[in-house]
């Protein structure tokens, strides 16, 4: 990072010197204000100077005119005016406390002392001519005031005033330019400060145009091109150790990061739609995208966990669902040999009806049949014993059909609680989960249908063993009518007379055992049916089971 001087710093200095430029334009034009009146002032005291300089000259020369035209006229007022002058007027006197006053040199003083005393010198000699004048001697008067030593004396003076008056003159007017000089050269530095501060000011308005407010436009540029998520915009500053330096060099990091932390989440989450769950989040996640990272992993294991159950279970569902079409099938072939049996049954009890029919027309040719009846009866004996065991063997089929109905219905249970806890975990998941759901929905229905399957077996079940029951009953009573049958068999000869009641009676119970059995094979051909639909309904169950592995297994999981 190059080095630069600080936008604070810069302003500070160049808002610093401003303001001393402003102090210092202050300054000047409070001097210029003083030096204004200090010029005024040294210009009234010229004035004031040179008019008491002229009150003292005129005044001398006032009292010179008085006594010349005393002398040449003789008049009281000249006399009285030139007394006047000297008692009561003392405008010399006056002119020369003002300048003394106002502020006078020594050089000026002496030749102020040097008028006076040439002005003392003419004093007897105007007063003898004023004297003379009085004595009526006005040509000695006249000698008094137009003689040599008079005119002498006052030459000397009239040379001492232009001399006094010149210097008086130059003095005054030298002090007057030196503060005129002096205020034009303030006036110059007031209008050089004003240029410098005006310069400064501009030298500001640039700098901070250049190197606050353009990176502050571009700064402000860039954050709205991020706030609308592209992190791409060109952003052609570069940092330095300025404070627009530091904040262009944090937004350059801020972009970097976020970059980092999308291409990273991007590529864990095209990791997860190809199926990869065996990431691991790693990276340094700070501040506020650190929950980003915990949420990230948290969905992870929670996707691991429920896709390892959901492939655990159907692994499990597909070998019940096997079991259980294993078992179906054999209770189908079970329930065809049960209506193959009820058949041969069937067909034995019509012969058994028909012999017995026989007997009752043959009556009187019955002894002479016995011995073969009681054969017969041997063998229908046997026979119901058979059914007997028959119907034992569908009862107990029926209890085993009833055992793997419940079987049929928990794993129907355990199917359905399976779809439901699929379908939450898919939920859970989000879009990566939409086609869990539909594997939970597809089970869900087969679980639906495996549900509605066993509870119609359960019911042909519950009607069959209840016509199981009532055959068992029906093959009892003809079990005991056939003993008693063999007992009269035996005892033929003695009880012919009795052989037609007995076979009406056997021959109504056979009708009634006829129906029975009838009813019996309906029974166990339904059963064979539903048999046969519970082993396809399994089957369908266990190839859904195989998808759903399918399905479940193209995910690679964490070990």
């Amino acid at each position: 990072m190059k080095k630069a001087m600080n936008q604070s710093t810069l302003t500070t200095i160049l808002n610093v010197a401003s303001i001393c430029a402003l102090l210092l334009l202050l300054i000047l034009i409070f001097i210029n204000n003083g030096l204004s009146t200090r010029l005024a002032a040294s210009n009234e005291q010229r004035f004031s100077l040179t008019y008491n300089a002229n009150r003292f000259m005129n005044g001398s020369a006032y009292l010179t005119n008085e006594v010349r035209a005393f002398a040449a006229t003789g008049l009281q007022e000249h006399y009285d005016n030139y007394w006047n002058e000297v008692n009561t007027l003392k405008n010399r006197d006056q002119g020369v406390a003002a300048m003394q006053e106002i502020g006078i040199t020594s050089e000026e003083q002496g030749m102020i002392d040097s008028m006076y005393a040439l002005s003392n010198q003419l004093v007897p000699l105007e007063e003898n001519a004023m004297e003379q004048v009085q004595n009526g001697q006005q040509s000695a008067a006249i000698d008094y005031v137009y003689g040599n030593e008079y005119n002498a004396s006052l030459t000397q003076i009239n040379a001492l005033k232009e001399q006094f008056l010149e210097h008086l003159d130059q003095r005054a007017l030298a002090e007057v330019q030196s503060l005129g000089w002096t205020s034009t050269m303030i006036r110059v530095l007031m209008v050089v400060t004003l240029l410098i501060v005006g310069v400064l000011q501009a030298f500001s308005m640039r700098v901070i145009r250049k190197r606050i407010l353009t990176p502050v436009i571009a700064v402000r540029d860039q954050m709205g091109e991020i706030s609308q998520g592209n992190l791409s915009a060109d952003f052609p500053w570069q940092s330095d150790t300025s404070e627009i330096g530091m904040l262009v060099h944090s937004i350059h990091e801020t972009k970097g990061e976020l970059k980092k932390y999308i291409s990273d989440i991007d590529e864990k989450l095209a990791h997860m739609a190809r199926g990869n769950m065996n990431l691991t989040i790693d990276g340094t996640y700070r501040g506020e995208f650190l929950p980003i990272q915990n949420a990230m992993r948290q969905i992870l294991d929670s996707l691991n966990d429920a896709l390892s159950h959901i492939n655990q279970t159907a692994q499990d569902v597909s070998e019940e669902s096997k079991r259980v079409a294993a078992g179906a099938q054999t209770l189908s072939n079970g329930a065809v040999q049960q209506a193959s049996t009820v058949e041969e049954l069937s067909a034995g009890i019509q012969d058994i009806s028909g012999q017995v029919a026989r007997t009752s027309e043959d009556a009187a040719e019955a002894r002479k049949y016995s011995v073969e009846a009681s054969e017969q009866l041997k063998v229908c004996s046997s026979k119901m014993s058979a059914l007997t065991t028959a119907i034992a063997d569908i009862s107990a089929s029926s209890s085993q059909i009833s055992g793997i109905t419940k079987t049929i219905e928990d794993i129907s249970f355990q199917t359905n609680i399976l779809a439901l806890n699929a379908s939450v975990e898919a939920a859970r998941a989000g879009a990566a989960g939409k086609g869990f759901a539909v594997v939970a929905d597809e089970v869900q229905r087969l679980a639906s249908k495996s549900a509605e399957s066993a509870k119609n077996i359960t019911e042909l079940i519950a009607a069959s063993v209840q016509l199981v029951q009532y055959g068992t009953s029906l093959s009892k009573e003809t079990t005991d009518a056939l003993s008693h049958v063999v007992d009269s068999a035996q005892h033929s000869e003695e009880l012919v007379g009795y052989i037609a009641q007995s076979a009406q009676a056997q021959s109504l119970s056979l009708k009634q055992l006829t129906e029975g059995m009838e009813l019996i094979s309906g029974v166990i051909q339904t059963n064979a049916a539903t048999s046969e639909e519970s082993a396809s309904s399994a089957d369908e169950l266990r190839r859904q089971a195989e998808k759903l592995t399918a399905s479940v297994q193209r995910f690679q999981l964490r070990r």
